[in-house]
């Protein structure tokens, strides 16, 4: 049992870890998209595309990272 939770604990700080790293590359496009806003232009697809792509990745990566915490409060 303790074996699994020194398992499930690395788990979640990969997970956090991850979850900066993508927020950090979306936080570029979503720079590209509010500049686009602000000088009233239309952004660039790719930016509209890859920010919903890492958008999707960070919801899916947070949906992981609450399993896995559940996982361990159950544990205890």
């Amino acid at each position: 049992m303790l074996i699994r939770k020194i398992k499930l604990r690395r788990a979640i700080r990969r997970s956090k870890r991850r979850i900066e790293m993508i927020e950090q590359r979306r936080s570029r496009s979503q720079a590209a998209l509010i500049a686009a806003i602000l000088s009233n232009t239309h952004p660039d697809d790719r930016d509209v595309d890859y920010f919903n792509q890492f958008t999707e990745m960070i919801e899916n990566e947070r949906e992981k990272l609450h399993a896995l915490m559940e996982e361990l409060k159950g544990g205890k």
